[in-house]
């Protein structure tokens, strides 16, 4: 009987994910969006492969529906979906495996998934993702670890004025990663920094010099990993920070309406996040066949057997011609769908919200992603040294 898989979401990362799943033997995917142009582009990168379904999945009544027929969901939602998405999932008793950069804290929901039988894993994408069980797989080899530092961004091949950005995913989620708070580890506390601060260069093969600054992408890895020192960074080509700061500073992020003189004479009152939205954001859009990189580092320092080591994971992916899937949404999706086999087999089952650092620690999962997304052509450089 074939496993019928459900994809939550039908955008650059979900239309990816439909594709890897339908190449499976056995798995009948179905991909749900409100856009009809989303799913026609889905339903074309899977060859016609995959079932789409129109439906409002900001209704998590419709959701429960969609997941009610399937055996696996996967969840590919902008991140102000994604705390609501999640829990019509788990309560329609299915299992699932999700990207979302959700705000809210999602292990709220580990006593529900748990009560349901449900494994449900979450931020199961690049970063936060892969960049968590890297983290977790570190901590774990060690006898006593230090230090964890993550580096990540994603980024167009070429540099163009004005912004030296585009955005690979939903660019509402970018402005998030520039106004949410950031949460990191200094001396075993968790501190707060705000988003965009403490800038430094790095040089990465292959790119060149960039810059890195802080941003919210530890998120579970505060709680459940031990280190006195860690902190997560996006990665931009230099001057990118600058003018993102400015921006901000002016209010034109703010999610708070503002009134303006109306065309009529009057005054109407606009949110400055729904104007810039409407005005920047198809400047960040990727054309088709517009190429992209993935950069990543993550770096995890410790002693074992009483000699101090350093763990190095690098990645640097580039857009795919062949497909003309853009690399983030590669990076980002495939981890998400090499977990939902494994969930929907029954090689990987722990009931509960599982964040992805906490699969890491378990023996020989890691070794097994970093393989699958390598006959993906997503492939992970791995270094381990004295220092």
């Amino acid at each position: 009987m074939a496993t019928r898989v459900l994809v939550l979401g039908a955008g650059m990362v979900g239309g990816v994910m439909a594709a890897d799943l339908a190449e499976e033997p056995g798995f009948e995917v179905t991909i749900a969006d409100v856009r009809e142009e989303n799913l026609a582009k889905a339903s074309a990168r899977a060859g016609g492969r995959v079932r789409t379904v129109r439906a409002d999945l900001s209704s998590p009544a419709e959701i429960g529906r969609l997941a009610g027929g399937a055996d696996m969901v996967c969840g590919a939602l902008a991140s102000r979906l994604g705390f609501a998405a999640l829990r019509a999932v788990i309560e329609s008793g299915r299992n699932y495996c999700d990207i979302s950069f959700m705000a809210e804290d999602a292990l709220e929901l580990d006593e529900l998934a748990k009560s349901r039988g449900v494994t449900a894993v979450v931020d199961c994408g690049v970063a936060p993702g892969m960049s968590n069980m890297c983290a977790g797989a570190g901590e774990a080899s060690f006898d006593r670890c230090e230090k964890i530092e993550i580096y990540v961004g994603g980024l167009p091949r070429e540099r163009r004025w004005p912004f030296e950005y585009k955005a690979g995913f939903a660019p509402a989620d970018v402005i998030e990663e520039y106004t949410r708070p950031s949460r990191i580890v200094e001396h075993g506390k968790v501190v707060v920094r705000e988003a965009l601060s403490e800038p430094e260069l790095m040089d990465f093969a292959g790119v060149g010099t960039l810059e890195a600054f802080n941003t919210d992408g530890l998120r579970s890895i505060c709680r459940t990993l031990r280190a006195p020192c860690m902190v997560e960074k996006t990665l931009r080509y230099p001057g990118h920070i600058e003018l993102m700061r400015v921006l901000r500073h002016i209010g034109l992020f703010s999610e708070e309406a503002v009134e303006v003189p109306g065309a009529d004479g009057g005054r109407v009152r606009v949110r400055p996040r729904d104007l810039i939205a409407t005005l920047m954001f198809p400047q960040w859009t990727y054309a088709p066949g517009e190429e992209d990189l993935t950069v990543m580092r993550i770096v995890v320092t410790g002693e074992r057997g009483g000699v101090r080591e350093r763990a190095t994971w690098d990645l640097l992916d580039l857009f795919d011609t062949r497909t003309g899937a853009t690399s983030m949404s590669r990076t980002t999706a495939f981890p998400c769908t090499i977990m939902a086999r494994m969930i929907a087999k029954g090689e990987y089952r722990r009931p509960g919200v599982v964040v992805p650092e906490l699969i890491g620690q378990e023996k020989g999962v890691l070794d097994r992603v970093l393989q699958e997304l390598g006959r993906r052509g997503v492939r992970y450089s791995v270094k381990r040294e004295r220092v």
